[in-house]
């Protein structure tokens, strides 16, 4: 039997202080979370922790079981600290505002 043939695809984790990219060639029929495990970028994740991580594929969320095909990029999300709505409720009500706009003084 042939092997399936390969596909490049790239899998990103960022946090506040970098990004992080591995590219990849991995069998066609590789899932998103197969290419997630074979990257290595939540080796140091604690196993608990990871069920909180969700996925992408160029910005549109993918669930882990999704084939990739190739040049698909995998994007790691991390989980949400404040609820963007519930966080920009709580600073109109404080009188703040959110964006570049109230960075600039």
């Amino acid at each position: 039997m042939a092997e399936a043939p390969a596909i490049e695809v790239s899998v990103v984790l960022a946090d506040a202080a970098a990004q992080r990219l591995v590219r990849l060639a991995v069998p066609a029929g590789t899932t998103a979370q197969e290419a997630v495990d074979r990257s290595g970028l939540l080796r140091d994740v604690p196993l608990a922790q990871r069920g909180g991580f969700g996925l992408a594929i160029h910005g549109k969320a993918v669930v882990p079981g999704r084939p990739l095909e190739d040049g698909d990029r995998v994007e790691i999300l991390r989980p949400l600290i404040h609820e963007p709505k519930s966080r920009r409720r709580e600073q109109a009500r404080r009188g703040q505002a959110m964006g570049a706009a109230s960075r600039r003084g």
